[in-house]
Order: C-alpha cells, then sequence, then structure tokens
C-alpha cells in the first residue's frame, strides 16, 4: 500500500526475498523487461526507498566471494559512478552498465535465478537460460568507499570506453559466452577498475585482486591523498540472506603490505 493509500501491484508475484526483508519498508517497484518463467508475466523488481547518492559521488564496491563458484574465490569489483554501476567479467552477459537497483536488489526469478535443481547457472536450454546473477546484495556481503569531488564525467567515459571495447572483441568460439581477452591478472574485473583511476591520474593505485586492490584505494584515499576537495568513508553492507544464496566469504589479503594498511584503517 502507498502513502497515497492505493494499493499496488496486486495481481503481480512478488518475490519471497523482498516479503522477507522489506516488509513494512518504503519501497520503490517496476516491471523489468525480463520475464518470470513460472508466470510469463514481467519481473518485478522493488528496492528501498532511500534517497541516491549525490551525482558527484563514486562508490568502489568489494564483493565477497561466492562459495559455491572457484571462479569466484577472490571476490569481486565494480564501481559506481554517479548511479551508473559498471561491472566487468569473464562472461561477456556480465561486462554491463545498470541502474543501482539492478546491481543490488534484482529478484531470483527468470533468467537473474540459479538453476532449480543444480543450483549454480545453467545455459543449457537458450530458450531459458538460468544465469544466477540477481541482486548482489542478495548474494554477497558489499564493502563500500565512497569518493567524492572527482570529475565523475571523465570516469564515465573512461569506462563506457572499456565497455565498448570489450562489447567489440571478437568472440572466441571454443569459449561461447565468455570474454577473450578476459585475464585474472591483468585484465579482470579489479585491474579494469584500478587502470581506470590510473587513466584519471591516481598513478599510484595498485592491487591486482579484488580485496587488495580494495584495500590500497581505501588506504590511499582514506590516509595518503591530501586534497581539500576530495572525502573518502567507508562502510560496509550486510548480505541480505535468502535460500537461493549460501552465506558470502572473505578472501584472504595477500599482499603483505595490505595486511598492514588494513589494520591501521581498522585501528583508526
Amino acid at each position: 500500500m502507498g502513502n497515497d493509500g492505493i494499493r499496488y501491484l496486486e495481481d503481480e508475484f512478488i518475490w519471497n526475498g523482498y516479503l522477507a526483508h522489506f516488509n513494512g519498508l518504503a519501497v520503490r517497484a517496476r516491471r523489468l523487461s525480463q520475464r518470470d518463467y513460472e508466470t510469463g508475466k514481467p519481473i518485478v523488481i522493488m528496492w528501498p526507498d532511500a534517497p541516491a547518492p549525490d551525482e558527484s559521488t563514486i562508490e568502489l564496491y568489494f564483493n565477497e566471494r561466492l562459495v559455491k563458484y572457484p571462479t569466484s574465490f577472490m571476490g569481486h569489483m565494480a564501481v559506481n559512478v554517479s548511479g551508473e554501476i559498471f561491472n566487468f567479467s569473464h562472461l561477456i552477459n556480465e561486462n554491463e552498465v545498470m541502474k543501482s537497483e539492478e546491481y543490488f536488489f534484482r529478484p531470483a526469478l527468470g533468467e537473474f535465478a540459479p538453476h532449480p535443481v543444480s543450483g549454480r547457472d545453467n545455459t543449457d536450454d537458450p530458450q531459458k537460460p538460468y544465469y544466477d546473477k540477481f541482486g548482489r546484495l542478495f548474494m554477497r556481503t558489499i564493502h563500500v568507499l565512497r569518493i567524492t569531488g572527482l570529475d565523475t564525467q571523465k570516469f564515465s567515459q573512461l569506462f563506457h570506453d572499456e565497455l565498448d571495447m570489450i562489447r567489440n572483441t571478437p568472440a572466441d568460439p571454443k569459449k561461447p559466452g565468455a570474454y577473450r581477452d578476459f585475464n585474472i591478472l591483468t585484465n579482470s574485473c579489479s585491474t579494469i577498475i584500478r587502470d581506470g583511476f590510473k587513466k584519471y591520474g591516481f598513478k599510484n593505485i595498485r592491487g591486482i585482486f579484488p580485496r587488495d586492490l580494495f584495500v590500497n584505494i581505501s588506504y590511499f584515499f582514506l590516509k595518503q591523498l591530501e586534497h581539500p576537495q576530495i572525502k573518502a568513508s567507508c562502510h560496509t553492507l550486510q548480505q541480505l540472506k535468502v535460500p537461493e544464496a549460501a552465506a558470502s566469504a572473505l578472501p584472504p589479503l595477500l599482499n603483505p603490505l595490505n595486511l598492514v594498511k588494513h589494520r591501521i584503517m581498522q585501528s583508526s
């Protein structure tokens, strides 16, 4: 029921994850273009009715690892530039830019859900794929570095250019659905974001794997950079537990220097 006393979406199927976590809260909702496999109707997405971050904000997201996927052992990174969330991946269909509600709160329905039998992604049936990529906050705990005072238009163009290059990369016929040039050490979700910060002008940003890079960037903006117009802060978004996803886990820090930096930030 809305604040106007009118009932909305009474004839729509609402995902149980929303009922578990949003019951009694003010929420927003809209229909997606994708359809629920059970009802054939457009999927309804819901998200908390909260103020959007300032347009001059950049948020870096370190996602804890998904325990059921070995490829997720080191976790994942994404970046939010003025409300556009850029996601880079070894899977071509996960190299995308999306709105924050879709990144955090997509329901585990239709193509976003895990396969009902295996509980994992499955694209054996091209007419009914299961990508297992519903809202990240239902799948993982997410650590956030928020930065203000940067040129968000410049950052946005850097990452849009990267997406265009990925989408124009010829496919590898031996690995359909995979991003051909992905490399965990040199061209991954974290190194693409790292290189974006370097191209912007922050040459001292270092790191290969998601958690190490997140600690390095956080330490740089919180402890090292002295700029009156650039401000930074960290916070954590705890995973919203649902049956479709196990609890995420924190991957190890591999660089001893980042262990020291992490302890310094924790103690301050």
